[in-house]
């Protein structure tokens, strides 16, 4: 892991780099998550290198921070995402879920911006269902294991990715996870997205309940140079659940856009 001090704590980034190097790829993982989400695209088999993963603020082996969920925290996760993009030369941003919201408010609101950005599982608002915003306060247990139901996470995955996602999730804690949720509750940059200014590709899971197609469509409709491309046979996390499908979209965006 590497390191990077920043607004007065350190953010833990993974880099991987291959013989040959072309765009720079930063991944941003979601709620309750860490950079080991994206192993598949760090992996060497990866869509481009280097590639750079971080743990945003209080996940994984990344400083915390003290604030509320909202604004707050979300500055603070963008500020994460600046110093290591900074740090890497980082070309391509590429969010998951709370990732994506992350990205879309680096292009808004930082002075730093990349050539391109992925946003994948995600959307220009993110509403948490009521039930779940009420048991990860009260029933940490009943949380998890409704994000692990058919078609929220994943769609139809394997025993041992639904065990290393559960353990990941408990391993940021129940704490961190609320503030993750609670802060993409009140996310909302519709009425922003034509400020963007930059190729965006959505790329959504066919069946993800958790962000919809609807999410994806109204972003690629909405941001001026934006398109949308769908993931067969997975949901929220396809690139866990179909990584080799997803590296394919997400190299063919970089060799055309970057």
């Amino acid at each position: 892991m590497n390191w990077i001090e920043h607004d007065g704590r350190v953010t833990a980034y993974r880099e991987t780099q291959s013989a040959t190097a072309g765009p720079t790829a930063l991944y941003v993982h979601g709620s309750g998550a860490t950079h080991r989400v994206w192993g598949r695209q760090y992996a060497p088999s990866g869509p481009t290198h280097p590639a750079v993963a971080l743990d945003l603020s209080g996940h994984g082996d990344s400083d915390d921070i003290d604030a509320d969920a909202g604004i707050t925290t979300l500055n603070a996760y963008a500020d994460d995402v600046v110093a290591v993009g900074r740090e890497t030369d980082a070309d391509v941003l590429v969010g998951n879920s709370l990732g994506g919201a992350v990205a879309q408010w680096v292009a808004l609101e930082r002075d730093w911006t990349p050539a391109a950005i992925v946003l994948l599982g995600t959307g220009p608002e993110l509403p948490v269902f009521e039930g779940l915003q009420e048991w990860l306060a009260t029933d940490w247990d009943r949380a998890v294991e409704f994000l692990h139901e058919r078609d929220r996470l994943f769609h139809d995955t394997d025993h041992e990715a639904l065990a290393r996602s559960r353990e990941q999730m408990a391993a940021v804690g129940q704490a961190v996870t609320r503030r993750d949720f609670m802060t993409c509750h009140g996310f909302d940059v519709r009425d922003r997205l034509g400020e963007i200014d930059i190729p965006v590709l959505a790329v959504c899971g066919e069946h993800d309940k958790l962000t919809p197609r609807a999410y994806h469509e109204t972003l690629a409709h909405e941001i001026p140079d934006g398109e949308v491309s769908f993931v067969p046979d997975a949901a929220h996390l396809a690139m866990v659940e179909q990584p080799e499908a997803f590296n394919d979209i997400l190299r063919e965006f970089i060799e055309d856009t970057v």
